[in-house]
């Protein structure tokens, strides 16, 4: 019996070494994301303001679209909102520009965001699974907030549209500013197919054309901006307003 509790407990030791000696298993790495055509990753960007109401964000927006600019304001972690507008390919001509603003008086401060300090800003190695989750998060931090971005009609889509862009802005994507051009912008998907952060596209004009988007986040659900006097927030896929008037789907990520 002694031998049997000798050999026993010298095999247990054995088995305990050796799985101490094996190397520890890693898992293999996320494969980068990769885009489609239609988009590309983010320059430098120039960021403004630090407002404690959302109204004056909005309004520096609708300042900086006059001038042509593709801006968009987002809420800080900070709970303040700023605004950030332009893809320059530079940090030298991104400067330029700011100082610009800087000596026309229309902003006393700025700040250069450059594609190393987005977090995830589609690096190589970033996952398309922790992305997509980022994209969600983005959205969902407009959730409430007014639908007022300005620059174009609301037939164009631009309104909506604005949303969309600043999400993937956000993330280091420059996504078009437009609905349409979003449209054409992506590869297209079955809407049964949808993913995060994927975009659906409505006609709610009547006419059959490209007139409404949204960012999906799962579960049926999509977040918008849904019109004017309207703040951003959830709807589902099911509501027959929406299921009738889906025109199509398309994705950014391949």
């Amino acid at each position: 019996m002694k031998i049997f509790r000798f050999v026993f407990a010298v095999g247990i030791c054995q088995l305990l070494i050796s799985s101490c000696a094996r190397p520890p298993r890693i898992s293999p790495p996320s494969p980068p994301v990769n885009l489609e055509s239609g988009v590309r990753r983010l320059g430098f960007t120039i960021q403004l303001g630090a407002f404690a109401e959302v109204e004056n964000a909005v309004r520096l927006v609708h300042a900086l679209n006059r001038k042509g600019w593709e801006a968009f304001y987002f809420r800080h972690e900070s709970g303040l909102f700023k605004v950030r507008f332009g893809d320059f390919p530079s940090r030298k001509e991104a400067r330029a520009e700011a100082e610009r603003l800087l000596d026309s008086g229309m902003v006393r401060e700025y700040y250069l965001v450059g594609p190393e300090d987005i977090h995830n800003v589609v690096r190589s190695g970033s996952s398309e699974r922790s992305l997509r989750r980022d994209l969600a998060a983005a959205a969902r931090s407009y959730l409430g907030l007014p639908y007022a971005w300005g620059g174009e009609t609301p037939e164009e889509g631009f309104d909506c549209s604005g949303l969309t862009m600043a999400v993937y802005r956000l993330n280091g994507l420059n996504l078009p500013r437009s609905s349409r051009a979003q449209f054409e912008a992506g590869k297209p998907i079955s809407w049964h197919r949808l993913r995060t952060g994927d975009l659906i596209f409505f006609a709610t004009s009547g006419n059959h054309r490209v007139s409404h988007v949204g960012i999906y986040i799962g579960d049926g659900k999509f977040i918008h901006a849904p019109g004017t006097d309207r703040k951003i927030c959830v709807d589902s896929l099911l509501k027959r307003y929406y299921t009738r008037r889906i025109i199509g789907a398309r994705t950014y990520l391949n």
